[in-house]
């Protein structure tokens, strides 16, 4: 593990730093910001920042604080990164634009990267955890993106590996969660399965009163803006794929990306939920260890819903990193291992294999992990 981590590590530096000197006034040579999906929070904060929080789900008014943000290209067309959060993170988001663009997205990677490191330390030995946590592709990935994979993997990371321990902490990073509300969808059955109310109080509260602040500061207006958007969401960017279909790592775009109908592409996520769902029920109900609940929930939680995109794939640190210190401790099941290397592997690779040849790879590596999960947790409760 030591080893391949530190070239995996070696690789991404000399990628960040060779994409960076190609990219003057951090504008890469696609036409493309670096940190590029990072633009559209920034952009976001800005509007807030001159009193126009509702013009965030304005498509043309976020467009235009995009277009003035950086010395793009001259004469070639510069990429729209749309908005679609609720307005509780537009909070972090004005935070965040009141600085320059690179400056801020520095500060972003720099503050949410330690919630992810801190959940890999709680889990992987101390020797080769931090190293390990850099080396995952969703970590690279991440990083390309200047996205959010590092905080939802910190919130959920952190909540699990506290439930049992402080119930009323672990609801609230939980309830920190709201701000990617399709990732909310298995956690309170999950809590409910394990009758855990103290932890659903706590992502109660913290659900209230962020959605108070933002509503406080940012006025209905800008509610109204978010629920009025997400239709638009909904029919461009996921059902006709404007994201990019190889992006999009659901069943949902499994469907559409081979040429599958709405209607059909709608019922095999609509099952593949359910199969999630159901899974999670049934673990969280057993005597299972809270790890393997956990390894559950998380990768469960990327299958259930239609807008999961690469860098979400975040999340599937934290079974990979319980799975292989189960097997570590106890052995690795027959076909576990090639399981977990798949799933290792996917960030990096999912996107590029649905660009190339067209074929939806993550549903299927999700779907086996979340197996062998299964699987693992009733040897485990055989062998006791």
């Amino acid at each position: 593990m030591i080893a391949y981590s530190r070239v995996f590590v070696a690789l991404y530096a000399i990628a960040i730093i060779v994409w960076l000197a190609l990219s003057p006034g951090l504008v890469d040579p696609k036409n493309k910001p670096i940190g590029t999906d990072f633009m559209d929070v920034w952009a976001a904060g800005r509007l807030a920042l001159d009193g126009e929080p509702a013009a965030a789900y304005d498509y043309a008014r976020h467009y235009d604080v995009q277009m003035h943000a950086l010395p793009w290209h001259a004469g070639e067309p510069v990429p729209f990164f749309g908005w679609h959060y609720p307005p509780m993170f537009l909070l972090p988001a004005a935070a965040l634009a009141m600085l320059p663009y690179g400056i801020a997205l520095l500060l972003w990677m720099a503050a949410t990267l330690p919630a992810y490191l801190a959940v890999a330390r709680a889990v992987l030995p101390a020797r080769f955890a931090l190293l390990s946590a850099f080396a995952f592709p969703g970590t690279f990935v991440n990083l390309g993106h200047g996205q959010n994979g590092f905080l939802t993997a910190g919130l959920l990371g952190g909540g699990l590996l506290l439930l049992e321990r402080r119930p009323w902490l672990a609801g609230a990073l939980f309830g920190l969660l709201a701000y990617k509300p399709q990732f909310g969808v298995l956690i309170p059955l999950a809590l409910v399965a394990a009758r855990q109310w103290r932890a659903i109080g706590g992502a109660c509260a913290t659900l209230a009163v962020t959605a108070f602040a933002s509503y406080a500061v940012f006025g209905r207006e800008t509610w109204s803006a978010f629920f009025a958007s997400a239709k638009l969401t909904r029919t461009i960017i996921l059902e006709q794929g404007a994201t990019g279909w190889p992006k999009i790592q659901s069943a949902f775009a499994a469907v559409r990306m081979l040429g599958g109908e709405i209607a059909l592409a709608y019922a095999v996520q609509g099952v593949t939920t359910i199969l999630a769902a159901t899974a999670v029920v049934w673990i969280w109900r057993r005597d299972a260890a809270m790890p393997l609940k956990g390894a559950a929930l998380a990768t469960a939680t990327l299958l259930a819903t239609p807008y999961v995109l690469d860098y979400d794939l975040m999340l599937l640190a934290l079974p990979l990193a319980w799975i292989a210190m189960a097997g570590v401790r106890d052995g690795f099941l027959p076909w576990e291992r090639p399981v977990l290397a798949a799933a290792w592997l996917l960030p990096i690779l999912s996107r590029s294999i649905g660009s190339a040849v067209h074929v939806p790879v993550a549903p299927l590596v999700l779907l086996l992990l979340l197996a062998a999960i299964l699987r693992r947790s009733m040897v485990e409760k055989s062998a006791a």
